[in-house]
């Protein structure tokens, strides 16, 4: 589950949307513009299970909006390639 929050509302109410544990999907003009994937805080998790399960929100976030890793990996290095030759 993702809350949908618009770049006003989340520099408006950043501390709060910070400390929520659901992951955000920020929007500008109702593009999304990028994702807050919160890490798990359980005192009982070490580092390394923290960022596995943020790893698997990550890849329901993913799902979600009907990307594949390998998807993300291609714009990724695209837009590397641009912001490189600029």
């Amino acid at each position: 589950m993702t809350v949908r929050v618009g770049i006003r509302e989340l520099r408006a109410k950043l501390a709060s949307h910070l400390e929520s544990v659901t992951p955000i999907e920020v929007t500008r003009h109702g593009r999304t513009i990028g994702l807050y994937v919160p890490l798990p805080q359980p005192a009982e998790l070490d580092e390394r299970e923290r960022l596995l399960e943020a790893g698997r929100l990550m890849q329901a976030e993913l799902e979600r909006l009907g990307l594949t890793e390998e998807e993300l990996s291609v714009d990724f290095k695209a837009w590397r390639q641009r912001r490189q030759q600029h």
